[in-house]
């Protein structure tokens, strides 16, 4: 008598019992079970469309029907029992299957391999997920805009190098914020579109000898047009591989937006106030509100980067068609998944509660030289080459600092020591106010411009 494991749908090969190790090493259940949902969907429509090519009978399509929907209710409820020696998500649910409806549902894998059924799961799992992030990146997106509207006249320095350089208004800020998000919602759909394939139909690698209509299975579970070629259907992860670039950078910038927040949060800048609800204390400095929302998800985008790293690996090297490699691609995609709306959530329900202290963020602009530029321009314009102009200013600044003083508040014959050029409406362009309401072309900082932009985003949205 062989000594084979008869539990599992496709052991009649083996003559002999999988190691007990190997079968828990090899399998995937444990964490692909999160797509029995797709799953479910996916063979739904893999038999009405087998139904509708003539290869299943109306019943047989009703009975696997019922017998999934039944499975669908028993996942949902935590009854259903998942089984390491079914290996996956597939296996367990079609052997159920089998339990409820009988030779019916041995039927069901007509026409398809596990090979196309989980590039199918996949796709469907991930065009679910890219909607769910789109939603959240939507939400922050609307979050930055209503707080850019309440402080497009508040002024604040721009930096560079992280000194002072000109002075922006905080609405200019938070609209370049929206900006990095908006490219990023464009390269979400983008990405969207290349998900959006149907690879079910490919079976194994080579297509199948039965008369299916891939074009009924593509409209059935919306897809935009079945894939193209077999091969290419059931090896590549490159949709993959793209959605967690798109992610890398995503989580690139909300950490380029934390560190921010992080750095105006402390008393060195002190220019904003966290809500304390995004916050904790020390456990041994009672003074302490640590911005941990904020670090958290900077640390955050390193997982999301390194998920990105994995997937280009895994696919490094491969021949056509499928591997058992490619059995590493969920883990590190549904972890992706999940940290961007996990972070983009926060931020969304972070931001409108932030509180900006305009008094500090101007009297910081103010004690940075940041209408040098300014004085420098106004030479320009007086007929002195830039050049000069740079020179001039720059001895300006050194009194400044030796004096402690800001430029604005030198007097005009000081300032008529660097340029006979000089004279009394120089001061227009020597406050901040009118630094900021100078620069009113489009993109510019004026606080003009920053409501024109502000309006023009909701409406693209």
């Amino acid at each position: 008598m062989t000594n084979i494991n008869t539990e599992k749908l496709s052991s009649a090969r083996f003559a002999e019992a999988t190691d007990a190790f190997v079968e828990v090493f090899t399998a995937s259940v444990d964490f692909d079970q999160r797509m029995a949902a797709q799953d479910i969907e996916g063979s739904i429509a893999h038999a009405t469309m087998l139904a509708h090519c003539g290869i299943l009978t109306e019943q047989e399509r009703d009975d696997i029907i019922r017998g999934l929907t039944q499975i669908s209710a028993e996942i949902a409820s935590g009854a259903f029992v998942w089984s390491i020696k079914q290996e996956d998500v597939h296996m367990n649910i079609e052997a159920r299957l089998t339990d409820l409806i009988g030779i019916a549902g041995k039927k069901l894998h007509t026409g398809r391999s596990r090979n196309d059924q989980v590039a199918t799961d996949i796709r469907l799992y991930m065009r679910h997920e890219i909607n769910q992030i789109s939603a959240q990146l939507t939400r922050l997106q609307h979050a930055i805009l209503n707080l850019a509207e309440q402080h497009f006249d508040t002024i604040m320095p721009g930096f560079t190098h992280l000194q002072v350089a000109q002075p922006i208004t905080f609405g200019h800020h938070l609209m370049a914020w929206f900006e990095m998000l908006s490219r990023d919602a464009e390269r979400l759909a983008d990405c969207l579109k290349r998900v959006n394939v149907l690879p079910l139909g490919a079976a194994a690698l080579a297509g199948t000898s039965y008369p299916i209509d891939r074009y009924k299975t593509a409209e059935l579970l919306g897809f935009d047009r079945p894939s193209a070629n077999s091969l290419d259907s059931v090896s590549d992860r490159d949709f993959a591989i793209e959605f967690t670039a798109v992610g890398s950078l995503i989580m690139i910038h909300l950490s380029r937006f934390s560190e921010e927040l992080i750095l105006w949060s402390s008393a060195q800048f002190d220019f904003i106030d966290m809500p304390d609800a995004f916050c904790t204390g020390s456990s041994i400095m009672p003074q302490k509100k640590n911005p941990d929302v904020p670090e958290l998800v900077r640390g955050k985008s390193g997982r999301v980067t390194g998920n990105l790293m994995s997937l280009l690996m895994l696919m490094k090297s491969q021949p056509l068609a499928y591997n058992k490699d490619n059995q590493e691609d969920k883990e590190p995609l549904f972890d992706t998944a999940d940290t961007l709306i996990n972070c983009l959530r926060a931020y969304a329900d972070m931001i409108p509660h932030l509180r900006a202290k305009k008094d500090n963020m101007y009297n910081s602009a103010k004690r940075g030289f940041a209408t040098a530029t300014d004085l420098a321009d106004y030479l320009v314009r007086k007929g002195m080459a830039f050049r000069d102009a740079h020179e001039a200013v720059g001895l300006a600044v050194r009194l400044g600092v030796d004096t402690g003083r800001d430029l604005s508040e030198l007097s005009l014959e000081e300032l008529q020591g660097f340029s006979a050029l000089i004279t009394a409406d120089v001061f227009d362009y020597l406050t901040l106010e009118g630094s900021v309401a100078a620069r009113k072309h489009i993109g510019g900082t004026a606080p003009e411009t920053v409501k024109a932009a502000i309006a023009t985003a909701r409406l693209a949205m």
